[in-house]
């Protein structure tokens, strides 16, 4: 199976299905598998989960439009990985400095869910691009979905590396996997994670690629 980024794929069924009826709605929108943003020789390689209905799936740029990208890209913005501190589509000029940023699944799935089957058979993707990636030194999660991707692409027993927030896990090709929760709207307004939590991960993320 080729795993080479494909922006017209349409192997999952129900997000294929799911992408047409939101495109109907939404003539306007992206509505395709999202590609990676980034310097494509980043030493920082972030993982999230899938995109938003009214952010990446509009945009067509991960975290971009949407409440999950605020914290992101202000955070990115303040340690001096991205050039604005708001992003909010493809063409406002915002670019990243050591950095690159996907998603675990490429595809808007249904109330932002994926299916196990829809993780897996996108996983192809996040492996090729962490093989086209060997500048990465840092993988950070944003999410258990995201960390347990990261192992599968790598072939790696989830059980040895258990998900736990600012948890940091030396793999063994030399990588660290960093763990964060995601910067979701849900996480963000109940302060599961607060500006300060997430600051601390991108600081720590920062000090590990300069290592």
């Amino acid at each position: 199976m080729n795993s080479t980024f494909d922006v017209t794929c349409r192997r999952c069924p129900r997000l294929a299905a799911f992408l047409d009826t939101v495109h109907l709605n939404e003539p306007t929108y992206y509505c395709r598998p999202v590609p990676c943003f980034g310097d494509p020789k980043a030493r920082l390689l972030i993982v999230g989960l899938a995109p938003g209905m009214h952010g990446a799936n509009r945009t067509g740029r991960p975290f971009t439009g949407d409440h999950a990208g605020i914290l992101l890209y202000a955070t990115l913005h303040k340690f001096g990985i991205a050039s604005a501190a708001v992003s909010t589509s493809v063409d406002d000029g915002l670019e990243l400095t050591d950095a690159r940023i996907t998603n675990a699944v490429k595809c808007l799935p249904p109330a932002n869910k994926p299916l196990p089957i829809e993780i897996k058979v996108c996983n192809d993707f996040i492996r090729a691009e962490l093989e086209q990636s060997p500048e990465a030194r840092v993988i950070l999660a944003l999410g258990t979905v995201a960390h347990a991707a990261v192992l599968r692409a790598q072939a790696l027993a989830a059980g040895a590396y258990r998900f736990a927030h600012a948890a940091e896990h030396t793999l063994p090709s030399g990588r660290v996997l960093l763990d964060s929760y995601h910067c979701s709207r849900y996480n963000t307004q109940t302060r599961r994670l607060t500006t300060v939590m997430f600051e601390d991960i991108i600081g720590r993320a920062c000090e590990l690629i300069r290592r």
